[in-house]
């Protein structure tokens, strides 16, 4: 999919977060695979610090295809 996401991008300056929103929603793949756009408009803290425990106390699954794009922290019954 980023192949294809590039490839509407290429060459083009990035001047506005609605730009990159519209061209990231042309972007499919041969098979009809689309994609949806939310921006969320949201400061987020930096800097955040995680409990001690937490490799401790959460499961770390990765995704089978994007392993290192995609995963989720699934906490543990007490």
């Amino acid at each position: 999919l980023f192949f294809f996401f590039s490839r509407s991008c290429q060459g083009v300056i990035f001047t506005s977060l609605e730009l990159v929103k519209a061209l990231v929603e042309k972007t499919q793949t041969k098979t009809g695979l689309s994609v949806a756009v939310n921006i969320l408009n949201k400061v987020y803290k930096t800097g955040r610090k995680v409990a001690d425990n937490f490799k401790n106390t959460m499961q770390i699954v990765f995704d089978e295809y994007l392993p290192k794009w995609n995963y989720r922290a699934v906490p543990q019954p007490e």
